[in-house]
């Protein structure tokens, strides 16, 4: 999704729809544009951008009241300021469901995906599918009661879920970390709340809320790569999430680096990339490294935080000079960078966004892990890609949900 190439429309009435879409994400991503700035970045003649435009205007979706447009570098010697037209981002509003490992995030967003009101909740993963079905639905009832916002406003719920997702149907097929197999998510949710609801895998959710609302608005091939109990990507391409034939693109976790000798996976194989960099394997090498260094810095750290290893408590260690620690999350770094490199090679993104434990400790992460593309891409594309953190932090997932529910309800275009 380019902005230096705009969302085209056309001059034929039976695509209306399309047309507003594109007026309606083309003033998300530039707001305070003139009615002959709308025609030309969307091709649209005046007269039809002059029609939308007073409908959206009556439906509330846009404004011109606040849009004075000016330019500071222009001085008006006469005439009226240029009245510029701007999305109203509190006339609609959308929830967005992160479900984790453990637990989850419920948030209600406005239509620039903002968050108003959040909830998280943790959850036993030994509990059924459907009593964390219901603690999520009650959480989400609890939050539009506190929002005091009319359910009428609320366009829909995207739900990004760990593991398999059937697009469309809504089904978990089969989420391992979460002890789930064929649990109707959407279907239960409707049921219960009386709402549209859409479902996708979480790390692919927040790939489109980084590609729409985030720092990925500016390019139009974007990887989203999230590291916690297992490591996924999720791809977009002009906006557009990719899938794969059977929903199961983006398992980049289960990219096998070690061909002998590797740890086994709860996928069945061993020497993949989650069983060298997931969250899991740093605490546990982290324990190690406490029981071998008793007076470095991370036993002292732990000792500190009453025997909690934590990675807050990990990165500090190395942030604070641990050699061992920091040794071995430069090594976790590597093998994420050769995973990434062999990313580049097959996809070849002009971004590359980080979440997870990797936004969370990407002062330590970023510059090894680009070290080891660049190294190792093919020719020059590892120089070309750029790789970032995430801009959410935290907020990734359920921001990332909400996109989701945006996308699909508001702002798609076919």
């Amino acid at each position: 999704m380019n902005m230096a190439n705009p969302f085209l429309g056309s001059n034929i009435n039976l695509v209306k729809t399309h047309n507003v879409q594109a007026l309606l994400l083309t003033l998300l991503h530039e707001d305070n544009l003139s009615r002959i700035q709308l025609a030309k970045r969307t091709g649209l003649s005046n007269t039809t951008i002059t029609n939308l435009i007073a409908e959206l205007i009556q439906q509330g979706l846009v404004t011109e009241e606040k849009c004075v447009q000016e330019d500071p570098q222009v001085v008006r010697s006469v005439g009226r300021p240029r009245t510029g037209v701007c999305l109203n981002p509190d006339a609609r509003y959308v929830i967005g469901i992160h479900i984790g490992v453990g637990i989850f995030r419920v948030a209600l967003t406005n239509l620039r995906d903002e968050i108003v009101y959040n909830n998280q909740e943790l959850f036993d993963v030994q509990e059924s599918a459907f009593d964390v079905l219901n603690l999520i639905t009650n959480s989400v009832k609890e939050l539009i009661k506190k929002s005091r916002i009319s359910k009428k406003l609320i366009l829909g719920i995207g739900v990004g879920a760990s593991g398999l997702i059937d697009f469309q149907t809504g089904v978990n097929v089969f989420a391992p970390n979460l002890n789930w197999r064929d649990i109707p998510i959407k279907a239960h949710l409707e049921n219960h709340l009386g709402l549209k609801v859409v479902v996708d895998n979480n790390v692919r959710a927040m790939a489109l809320g980084e590609a729409y609302f985030g720092s990925g608005r500016s390019v139009d091939s974007l990887a989203f790569v999230y590291g916690r109990i297992g490591v996924g990507a999720g791809f977009i391409y002009k906006g557009q999430v990719f899938r794969g034939s059977t929903m199961g693109a983006g398992e980049i976790g289960h990219t096998n680096l070690l061909l002998e000798g590797g740890e086994f996976c709860r996928c069945g194989n061993s020497g993949c990339l989650e069983t060298l960099v997931s969250e899991p394997v740093i605490l546990k090498m982290a324990e190690k490294i406490q029981l071998l260094e008793p007076s470095g810095i991370l036993a002292e750290l732990i000792k500190e935080n009453q025997g909690e290893n934590s990675l807050p408590i990990i990165f500090n260690a190395a942030r604070q000079g641990d050699s061992a620690v920091l040794e071995m999350l430069q090594e976790r770094a590597y093998y994420m960078g050769v995973a990434l490199a062999n990313m580049v090679n097959l996809y070849n993104p002009e971004m590359i966004v980080l979440g997870g434990i990797f936004s969370e400790g990407h002062d330590i992460f970023i510059d090894p892990l680009i070290k080891t593309v660049r190294q190792m891409a093919f020719a020059d594309l590892g120089l070309r890609v750029r790789i970032r953190a995430t801009s959410f932090g935290w907020k990734a997932g359920v921001i990332g949900a909400a996109a989701l529910a945006l996308t699909s309800f508001f702002y798609h275009l076919d």
